[in-house]
């Protein structure tokens, strides 16, 4: 890769949504582990904290994502 890269405003779109679709996996996995470790632990495997936490990690991803592509509108 060159070291004095440019960056393309047609390239910025892309690369924000990339970051946004990879911080979405991230944070939906780690919510996913976080529900489920509460669920093995507390509950007694219950479905709902997987869920729960899968769901708040998804929904803080896409809050951030919408952030970061508020810039092209």
């Amino acid at each position: 890769m060159p070291v004095d890269e440019k960056a393309y405003f047609e390239d910025q779109p892309g690369k924000k949504f990339d970051r946004c679709l990879a911080n979405g996996i991230v944070k939906g996995g780690g919510g996913f582990v976080v529900g489920a470790v509460i669920s093995l632990l507390f509950l007694r495997r219950r479905m709902w904290p997987i869920l729960l936490g899968t769901g708040f990690g998804i929904g803080v991803a896409y809050k951030t994502c919408e952030k970061d592509l508020e810039t092209f509108k």
